[in-house]
């Protein structure tokens, strides 16, 4: 009897040989392995889709903050197009001057653009180098340094006004001067929609340095 037949055992039931019997592995071990690897797969899929949606939702803030980084700005900031600096009604001198032969003109002028803000200087008939010389609506004259700055805003008020500069012409202070062909200042609403589009950002000129 082999040393391996336990006692009482004998017969069909008697183990011989020096070698242990061999154990398959379970089935259903292997099927549980695999079920658990597919569960890993999915969730995996779940979570990188959570993710996405998450970053479509809340507008790519990462993405945003990296772009505004690469262009020179601070993390969050973005470039932004920069206003133009021009002065209130309230800064600006204005002598309005009559250049036609109609009287009062001047004067009803002056009223108007005051209850517009601005503020008045002298107001008559114009210098003989204008009177009696205008044929358009009206001419708007200034210093060199009032191109850009306070004869765009009293454009608002008379658009079809011609813009001049004198560069002899000390001050800040600016003339309309009333031709033949004015009729009246420009509504106040539409003077107000034009001194708006004024004051908007400008785009960033390119190769210029770009502002946040």
């Amino acid at each position: 009897m082999s040393m391996l037949t336990p006692p009482g055992m004998g017969g069909r039931y008697r183990i011989t040989g020096d070698k242990y019997p061999r154990m398959r592995p379970s089935r259903r071990r292997g099927r549980l392995a695999v079920l658990a690897v597919a569960c890993v797969a999915v969730l995996g899929v779940i979570g990188w889709g959570t993710l996405q949606l998450i970053g479509v939702f809340t507008g790519g803030g990462n993405k945003a903050k990296a772009a505004g980084t690469k262009a020179g700005c601070p993390a969050g900031a973005s470039p932004s197009p920069s206003a133009r600096a021009l002065p209130e009604p309230g800064g600006i001198t204005v002598n309005v001057l009559n250049a036609t032969t109609r009287s009062g003109l001047a004067k009803q002028t002056a009223e108007e653009l005051k209850k517009r803000g601005f503020r008045i200087g002298d107001v008559g008939n114009a210098p003989k180098k204008y009177d009696k010389k205008v044929k358009g609506t009206g001419v708007l004259l200034g210093p060199t340094a009032s191109l850009n700055t306070s004869l765009p805003v009293l454009s608002a008020q008379l658009p079809a006004a011609d813009r001049r500069t004198d560069a002899t012409r000390k001050g800040g202070t600016v003339d309309l001067i009333i031709g033949d062909g004015f009729k009246a200042l420009a509504k106040k609403a539409d003077a107000d929609k034009a001194l708006a589009r004024l004051t908007e950002p400008q785009p960033t000129p390119t190769g210029g340095e770009k502002s946040c």
